[in-house]
């Protein structure tokens, strides 16, 4: 009897299919994570910073400027024959308007030369940064101590830097470094303008995060966005001794949105979101008040970028602010904390 045992049955072969096209993985689509529509996102403050930044073409200022003349020269031109015929009839009523056309003038002018010196403030605190850095990148003594007397030059006189200026006159000889006197300068004047201008930022925050809660209506938010920032970064200006006017006010603002736009710190990140609320809060929150604490920590985001570009000197001596603690002090007892 021929049977086969175990040992004698052939062992079992793998199957094998060929596969004519080899998948590729960087071709398969992505898995999306669940994104939540209703959750926050800061459009008040993405509308207001698209608004702030925008520039207009080269022809919409050219048509700009060219209305802009024909308005002025058609409204002086009423203004002179107004004046002169006010005189041939009447030289009482004449003299009248002839006054309050001057007065209106000088007040004009004066407005001018305000908005002036409002844009040679900022150009100062922007060439003493740049002479800091260049100072620092060189370490050259002599244009550190330049720098340095260009700061206190432009403290000088103010009660809330008074003291910190005697005890950078007193301390600066001793220095022989220009690291040193550079960091000594930030450290004894500059520091109790940063405290100053962090309250700012936190209330500004607080503000619009308020206001974007208690609101309705679709555009009044974005006005508020507008408003407020615009303030905070006027604050932050005066603060560093930058004080400027309406028209030196909105080029800063466009100048603060235009570098977040550019370097997409305007987008809401995770780790924004989680510096406001820790856990998902924020999904618990209702539709309003998470739009409204998104906003004010993005406003947090536009003032640590007014600071940078107003503050005389670069952040080394002293950290740069953290949104992160901005926020948490600017929306503390706000938002409740999730485990």
């Amino acid at each position: 009897m021929n049977e086969d045992t175990p040992d004698s049955r052939p062992a079992p072969r793998p199957f094998v299919r060929e596969v004519e096209e080899v998948a590729d993985p960087a071709a398969a689509p992505p898995v999306l994570d669940e994104v939540d529509p209703e959750s926050p996102e800061g459009r008040a403050m993405r509308a207001a910073a698209v608004v702030a930044a925008a520039r207009p073409s080269p022809l919409m200022r050219g048509a700009l400027w060219a209305f802009g003349a024909l308005f002025s020269f058609v409204l002086s031109v009423s203004a002179w024959h107004f004046v002169a015929g006010l005189l041939a009839e009447n030289r009482l009523l004449g003299t009248v308007a002839l006054v309050l056309v001057v007065v209106a003038v000088a007040f004009a002018l004066l407005l001018a030369l305000r908005e002036a010196a409002g844009f040679a403030r900022l150009s100062r605190l922007d060439h003493l940064r740049s002479r800091a850095e260049a100072a620092h990148r060189t370490a050259d003594l002599k244009a550190a101590r330049e720098v340095a007397a260009g700061l206190t030059r432009l403290y000088a006189g103010r009660a809330d830097t008074a003291w910190g200026l005697k005890r950078f006159d007193e301390a600066r000889a001793e220095v022989m470094d220009a690291d040193a006197v550079l960091l000594l300068a930030e450290a004894e004047i500059l520091l109790p303008l940063d405290a100053r201008a962090r309250a700012e930022v936190e209330a500004a925050a607080r503000r619009v995060a308020t206001v974007t809660a208690i609101v309705p209506l679709a555009l009044a938010d974005v006005a508020a966005a507008l408003y407020s920032n615009m303030w905070m970064i006027r604050r932050i200006a005066e603060i560093y001794g930058g004080r400027s006017g309406t028209l030196g006010s909105l080029s800063l603002l466009r100048k603060v949105f235009s570098s977040l736009l550019a370097t997409g710190a305007v987008a809401l990140a995770d780790d924004l979101v989680g510096s406001v609320a820790g856990g998902g809060v924020l999904s618990k929150l209702s539709r309003r008040f998470g739009e409204g604490v998104v906003n004010g920590a993005l406003t947090a985001r536009v003032g640590v970028a007014a600071m940078d570009l107003c503050r005389p000197l670069p952040f080394r001596a002293a950290s740069r602010p953290s949104v992160s603690g901005l926020v948490s002090r600017a929306l503390a007892g706000l938002v409740p904390r999730g485990g």
